[in-house]
């Protein structure tokens, strides 16, 4: 497999619709996520807006025309969202440190790898190209606590908890990127 990451404007992403969806089922399909094909669909509807927020940016990994991850980020809004799983980190940092950890920040809103290109790097590849351009090393992303191997994955990539979820991982972890001149203030779990 010969994986090609490059970053991909929003509105040129309509062709690749069904790779997309493609890996959102096969990435988010299995455990611990375990969402339905009707999932991966709701997020090309949701894809559709994403691409207009403040900005947004894409990165495709493709093995020829075969898309086998993808990537987006945009820049979080202030005030701060209250929708999705936002109100979890505004109460787990705190009023101020959301602001000034994460709101203006580049969130890194998913990041897909097709089981068939695990391990090879494309996961890496795919969140520098969608957070590397930020000078300023303010990044910061959302992931499920019960996705162990995901944190791990961040962790690896440099990328630090701020937030610390519930014992027996019902709830989420907001992680700072490897540049985020937070990084070093960030709690550490008892």
């Amino acid at each position: 497999m010969t994986a090609v990451v490059r970053l991909v404007p929003g509105q040129r992403l309509r062709p690749y619709r069904d790779g997309i969806r493609g890996v959102y089922a096969d990435t988010f399909g299995a455990p611990p996520w375990n969402e339905g094909p009707e999932r991966a669909d709701a997020y090309l509807d949701r894809l559709d807006t994403d691409i207009n927020r403040p900005g947004f940016t894409a990165a495709l990994a493709l093995d020829g025309d075969a898309v086998i991850g993808w990537a987006t980020a945009w820049n979080t809004p202030e005030p701060f969202p209250t929708e999705r799983c936002y109100p979890q980190v505004a109460v787990a940092l705190g009023a101020q440190r959301t602001r000034d950890w994460v709101c203006g920040a580049r969130e890194v809103d998913e990041l897909a790898v097709g089981h068939r290109a695990r391990g090879t790097g494309v996961g890496a590849r795919l969140l520098h190209a969608v957070t590397d351009d930020r000078a300023d090393g303010r990044c910061w992303l959302l992931t499920s606590a019960r996705a162990s191997d995901t944190l791990r994955f961040y962790e690896r990539a440099g990328w630090t908890v701020a937030t610390h979820p519930a014992p027996g991982g019902t709830s989420h972890a907001a992680l700072l990127g490897p540049r985020h001149p937070a990084r070093h203030l960030a709690s550490h779990p008892l």
